[in-house]
């Protein structure tokens, strides 16, 4: 006897998947976002006897130093997502990263613990750095393997839309709280609103997941008896050259995010020392611009391609990169809205797509384990890193064209294995095909039914 194909999700089910899977992402950069734009708070509480320079450093350190986990996360969350499923595992990712969160506003400071508070705040950017390993490429993969074949470019850039919401929403509070608190007040107890509020947005989210059942793709590979036993030992044995083509690619990806999102406010304040007010507003306004076209971005790749789009995005950063920061370094705010532009433009073309490009890269049973562990590994050694290493560079060499320089050499790394990597858009999300080191197979169902 035949199994009867299960009946696609409708639409309505699809939207709550995709809402439950991108709240996770909104949460991690929720964090990032107040992180990024209350640096100076941060460091005067934190590490009050340092110079400017090194208390800039030290904060910075706390968003490169957690990602030393995050490989380990996607290591060892990643198989457990591919083993026992996608929702068990995302429904405790995102508690740990927004309980962790939290934490961070209860320490108390340096002059009230000592060394004590800096210690505390590691451990919750640690706590943080693990759970993110899995988080991101777990939410891709559930949001990837609901969404309808034909339209996984259109809901994949969701999973960007909520890094977006929640990188805008941590700026808006953040600068709420810089802009309507007096400077003691902001640095005695306002920076830690926004540390707050992430107990209650974890809990949402955490109610979406916990409400929908694993997805399809999941489900009809355990039925078959398809999923991997050993998800580890396949995903570095069998899907080396997918990973490796993704972590080429997400060096670029990430230097352009964490340079543009996280570091950006910081270098126009601190280093061309354009205004508080106008550093913190112009990336803001950037970023809302991207929320209203990024679906738009996925859409289009659903008709045109996802390599189209991402070589077209390593390329313009290989090209454009020196002249928008050439803008930027003219100290104007014209100067630096046509710069930002310009790089926004091309991050979006990005961010749009690999919420469904990457995660097509690899089958059913080893893709939350291949996404989370590439991902997280190229993530940590260049992402991450990005404001510390500019940041460090600029002081040393005095150059403040740095991250100029850095994107373009990102940007030259990341054409050649966008050139490798294969079309997926339209393709069935069961059986990518012409993949690197994987013989195509026939249909979805000879997948399912594939020995371990």
């Amino acid at each position: 006897m035949t199994e009867t194909p299960a009946a696609p999700p409708d639409e309505r089910t699809v939207r709550r998947a995709v809402a439950g899977a991108a709240m996770g992402n909104a949460v991690e950069w929720f964090d990032y976002g107040i992180y990024a734009y209350l640096a100076t708070s941060i460091g005067l509480n934190f590490f009050p006897d340092a110079d400017e320079t090194a208390r800039l450093l030290l904060v910075f350190a706390g968003i490169a130093i957690p990602f030393v986990l995050r490989p380990f996360g996607g290591i060892i969350l990643g198989p457990l997502g591919d083993r026992f499923g996608r929702r068990r595992v995302l429904s405790f990712t995102i508690i740990m990263m927004s309980a962790a969160t939290f934490v961070i506003g209860l320490i108390p400071n340096y002059r009230t613990i000592g060394v004590a508070a800096p210690i505390l705040l590691l451990l919750a950017r640690l706590a943080q750095g693990f759970s993110t390993g899995g988080e991101y490429g777990g939410a891709a993969t559930f949001i990837a393997e609901y969404a309808p074949d034909k339209r996984r470019g259109f809901y994949g850039s969701f999973l960007e839309f909520g890094t977006l919401i929640g990188n805008v929403a941590g700026a808006l509070l953040a600068t709420a709280v810089q802009l309507g608190l007096s400077e003691a007040a902001l640095n005695s107890w306002g920076w830690r609103i926004p540390f707050l509020v992430a107990g209650p947005l974890g809990l949402v989210g955490w109610y979406l997941r916990t409400k929908l059942a694993d997805t399809p793709a999941f489900e009809k590979a355990e039925r078959a008896g398809a999923t991997s036993r050993v998800p580890l030992k396949e995903t570095f044995t069998k899907m080396w050259p997918q990973l490796l083509n993704l972590i080429g690619f997400v060096i670029l990806l990430n230097v352009a995010m964490y340079t543009l999102i996280a570091y950006m406010p910081t270098y126009l304040t601190e280093v061309l020392e354009l205004g508080d007010t106008a550093s913190l507003l112009i990336p803001l306004g950037l970023m809302v611009g991207m929320l209203f076209v990024i679906n738009a971005v996925g859409a289009l790749s659903d008709r045109v391609g996802r390599k189209p789009l991402l070589l077209t995005a390593a390329i313009g950063f290989l090209v454009v990169s020196w002249p928008a920061i050439a803008l930027l370094e003219t100290r104007s705010v014209f100067g630096a809205v046509a710069g930002m532009a310009m790089l926004s433009v091309l991050l979006v073309l990005m961010l749009g797509t690999i919420g469904s490009a990457l995660p097509a890269m690899f089958p059913t049973r080893n893709r939350y384990s291949g996404f989370a562990i590439g991902y997280s590994t190229s993530t940590a050694a260049f992402g991450s890193t990005a404001p510390l290493v500019i940041t460090a560079l600029i002081d040393g060499t005095g150059n403040t064209a740095i991250p100029a320089f850095y994107l373009m050499a990102a940007a030259a790394i990341a054409i050649v294995p966008i050139m490798l990597m294969p079309e997926t858009a339209g393709v069935p999300i069961n059986h990518p095909t012409r993949i690197p080191g994987r013989t195509p197979v026939a249909n979805a169902e000879e997948e399912a039914l594939a020995p371990s």
